[in-house]
């Protein structure tokens, strides 16, 4: 046991302190090429077609690629329903990738000797849209006739919960006092210290290595296999010093794109034992990287008037966004804490999170308790006001105990 009662050091601590960790965006191999990303900048529209030639014919180009490029053309932490590249020509993947769904969905990717030319091939690409309807409102998208973001899915819910103890009715009517409340709360930026970053290459096992920033390893390696339809074993994934997640790299950026980029090179000829790097700026960032889910709810609870919590019912909706990234999981989070840690006889929660053409929401410290327990502790306070009570009295009244 010589860890009890001594300080140890983290493992990483030394290197970070002195400087000597490298992030990805520090990595440097020999030669190492760039690569740089065209955004949709477009919030709901078709791509009809993409002409690269004048992007491959610039100064120091090695190759541009799109969704043909890509061998199966979707990808998805918890539900496959994302490009990887928004686009026509992908021999298989999703329903509809040749739709971008928000601002920051990725049409191509540029591969140039440096970072300066990549940067001036990207807006030779032209792209052909055909521009489509915009829902932002995720009450409006849940409305008969909305604009759907997923035609093959047929609805705009991509995922619903209920809880259901009790009896609702008869909760209400043994509650003297009834605060009824809608509550909002918005998008929120990670704002790590570090952008997306990360660079590629095929090692001498002829296994495509990526080095990047992220916190599910295993789970970035299957789904870059997936999208490259190559075994898994073939795909190598490490995380050097990481620069900050706190949820927000939970969903990938770079990683398919770089493997896409090295994999391609390599069976072109071109790559031979070189690296991909490519850093995203701080507005690439904040633009390509989901937020915490905007939360919208319509909450009543009831009480008696000796202060006995007897009912409890909360509607709400999460804006999903344009995927589903984590919204599954963030959504039962929400649903659970938006009831706090009460006991309370009759609880109705019905929750949902709605795809819109919003940034995606998904992982952020807290994963959808923030804006249940948001919801919770108001209506105690708002209770415990209309009560005429303290606050913390009511709150120990009803707190979970052994066995709840």
């Amino acid at each position: 046991m010589r860890a009890v009662g001594s300080s140890i050091s983290r493992v990483d601590a030394k290197d970070k302190v002195t400087g000597a960790a490298l992030y990805p965006g520090d990595i440097e191999r020999p030669g190492t090429v760039w690569m740089k990303t065209l955004f949709a900048g477009r919030v709901h529209a078709r791509v009809r077609s993409i002409d690269t030639r004048a992007a491959e014919a610039a100064p120091g180009v090695w190759g541009v690629f799109t969704a043909g490029d890509v061998p199966f053309n979707g990808y998805g932490l918890n539900v496959v329903d994302q490009p990887v590249l928004c686009g026509p020509g992908a021999p298989g993947g999703v329903p509809d990738a040749d739709r971008v769904r928000w601002p920051g969905d990725q049409v191509a990717v540029v591969v140039a000797e440096t970072e300066v030319q990549a940067a001036a091939a990207l807006p030779l690409i032209r792209v052909d849209w055909e521009d489509l309807p915009i829902v932002t409102d995720p009450q409006a998208a849940r409305q008969s006739g909305a604009p759907l973001l997923h035609p093959s899915k047929g609805s705009n819910v991509l995922l619903e919960y209920h809880i259901r103890r009790g009896d609702l009715a008869a909760g209400f009517a043994q509650a003297d006092v009834i605060v009824e409340h809608t509550y909002r709360s918005g998008a929120q930026e990670h704002a790590y210290l570090q952008p997306e970053a990360g660079v590629s290459y095929v090692d001498e096992l002829g296994r495509i290595v990526v080095e990047v920033a992220g916190q599910w390893a295993h789970k970035d390696r299957q789904q870059i296999a997936a999208a490259l339809a190559l075994p898994e074993e073939q795909v190598v994934v490490r995380y050097p010093a990481i620069g900050g997640a706190f949820g927000g790299r939970e969903d990938m950026s770079v990683q398919i794109t770089l493997a896409l980029a090295a994999w391609r090179l390599e069976q072109q000829g071109k790559l031979g034992g070189r690296a991909i790097k490519t850093i995203w700026s701080r507005k690439e960032s904040i633009i390509g990287h989901h937020k915490r889910h905007p939360m919208l709810a319509h909450v009543r609870w009831g009480a008696t008037r000796d202060g006995k919590l007897v009912v409890q019912q909360n509607d709400f909706s999460l804006d999903a966004g344009a995927y589903a990234f984590t919204s599954t999981k963030v959504l039962g989070n929400a649903l659970l804490a938006s009831l706090g840690p009460y006991q309370c006889e009759n609880q109705w929660v019905d929750g949902r999170t709605v795809y819109t053409n919003n940034v995606p929401g998904g992982a952020f410290r807290g994963f959808g308790g923030p804006q249940g327990h948001f919801i919770a502790e108001m209506q105690i306070n708002k209770l415990a006001e209309a009560l005429g009570m303290y606050t913390v009295e009511l709150r120990l009244r009803h707190c979970w105990q052994e066995g709840s």
